[in-house]
């Protein structure tokens, strides 16, 4: 039971480490600023962490979203959140703050992903056999198609740019994307991950290094989804040797350049939006909570009824809930695996060790 409930705040807790090494690289670089950890579905939830900021009476805030790549599902649906926060409370009305929307074409990002895939390569007989298979949190199609949601086109720009990096250490594997994590009835981005590796597969594909490219925590998504599920699909299909990157975590050089996307920010807290080429240019934000989502609703069309739903839910607050109701789903499949002595954690061999 101790297990399962580290297990279900795993990601917290790691989210937590990563906002302490952010907050040491800031104040390395001469920035003593306090760093709070804000999440939708868990403790600390972004209501408890505005709370906090309230108390320890900070009046400039820098928004960071741990998601490299902008998406309505994802940095949109907290600023959505936080957007709804600051209208209804005084104090924050007049709180200066900016945003940086994504930062999947920072340097140090590209570098320290870089970095990872270089060194994983390295544990296959043949390197350069190897194809690396990026593997991103798949979003309905309709976001991308009817919503304008910039997110399949910024990740794979990411992807070019990894690649281009890994191009100048002379590293030029052949290399796919493909979108993991469909759930419901609509249709998702596509390449579907399990589909993807099937027809590797078939291709003749021997050497497959697995690139969580949307996660910079291990999580679920990565210690399930690619390590355990992905990994048995690519062995069924043909593929003999299987390797995957591990998430970011704590990098160094991952870290290091959060820190300094924040303080490049920082001229921008409290100004007006700047233009998209000046943003593309120096790598900051567009702007406030506010700007940011004013500029994205502009240009977004009426979603069909099925992705409405699936987006918003039936009431105001159900993604809320219904995230957190599936955080609680997972806390009584851990219970089951358990009461079972089956799952994955057992396949790991590492619940045992806590029985």
């Amino acid at each position: 039971m101790y297990f399962c409930f580290v297990l279900v705040l795993s990601l917290a807790i790691i989210s937590c480490i990563q906002a302490e090494e952010l907050r040491k690289s800031l104040w390395e670089k001469n920035l003593p600023a306090k760093v709070y950890v804000g999440m939708r579905y868990w403790h600390p939830f972004t209501e408890e962490a505005i709370e906090q900021i309230k108390r320890d009476g900070i009046t400039k805030l820098v928004v960071l979203p741990l998601y490299p790549q902008f998406s309505i599902s994802t940095s949109g649906s907290s600023l959505r959140l936080l957007e709804s926060i600051f209208r209804e409370d005084e104090y924050l009305v007049n709180m200066q703050h900016t945003v940086i929307p994504s930062w999947y074409q920072r340097e140090g990002y590209i570098t320290a992903m870089a970095n990872l895939i270089e060194k994983e390569l390295q544990n296959f007989d043949s390197p350069e056999q190897v194809m690396i298979f990026f593997s991103a949190h798949g979003v309905p199609l309709a976001y991308v198609e009817e919503a304008g949601d910039p997110y399949k086109a910024e990740m794979e720009e990411c992807v070019d740019l990894i690649m281009e990096e890994l191009e100048k250490r002379k590293i030029t594997n052949a290399y796919t994307l493909a979108y993991q994590s469909r759930v419901g009835p609509v249709e998702w981005l596509k390449p579907y991950t399990d589909e993807t590796i099937i027809k590797l597969g078939q291709k003749g594909v021997k050497s497959l290094l697995a690139v969580p490219i949307s996660f910079v925590s291990e999580h679920i998504e990565t210690l399930e989804e690619i390590d355990v599920e992905y990994k048995e699909l690519a062995l069924k299909s043909g593929i003999e040797k299987w390797g995957r990157v591990p998430a970011l975590g704590c990098e160094a050089t991952f870290i290091s350049d959060l820190a300094d996307a924040v303080i490049e920010s920082l001229p921008y807290v409290g100004a007006m939006a700047v233009s998209n080429l000046e943003a593309r240019q120096s790598l900051v934000p567009l702007g406030s909570v506010e700007e940011l989502l004013a500029t994205y609703d502009s240009k977004r069309n009426e979603l069909p009824p099925p992705v409405t739903v699936w987006e918003w839910g039936w009431t105001r607050s159900a993604e809320t809930w219904n995230g957190r109701a599936a955080m609680l789903a997972v806390l009584v499949l851990l219970v089951l695996e358990v009461t079972t002595g089956e799952g994955f954690l057992h396949q790991w061999g590492i619940l045992p060790l806590f029985q």
